[in-house]
């Protein structure tokens, strides 16, 4: 049994992988800005500043991430493996160098 992964299996691995800690980030993300704004005790009529820069700060990075996410999971493959080569098959030994004479022989 062969035990060495192809390239595009460590690949797939790979997108996996990434998908899967870019997404927790995004979630992990929510759920702070959810939990900031619900329970964290806010001005009657304004936001904190310190909850306005920290929501400053955090829009481009979930935007970033939310991005970032989606290019890996609708990226392509690479070139190299949507190009494949025909399959090369030689002749066999034991046939005939004679063409058949019936038009639905299989070696015409």
């Amino acid at each position: 049994m062969n035990s060495r992964m192809s390239n595009q299996d460590i690949m797939t691995r790979l997108k996996v992988f990434v998908g899967v800690c870019l997404a927790l980030t995004l979630m992990g993300i929510v759920f702070v800005v959810l939990y900031s704004i619900i329970f964290v005790t806010q001005p009657l009529n304004a936001i904190s500043p310190v909850d306005q820069k920290f929501f400053e700060l955090i829009i481009p990075i979930a935007t970033f991430l939310t991005g970032t996410l989606s290019g890996i999971m609708l990226g392509s493959t690479p070139k190299e493996q949507t190009e494949t080569e025909p399959e090369y098959h030689p002749p066999q030994e034991n046939q005939d160098t004679e063409p058949c004479a019936n038009p639905d022989c299989p070696r015409r």
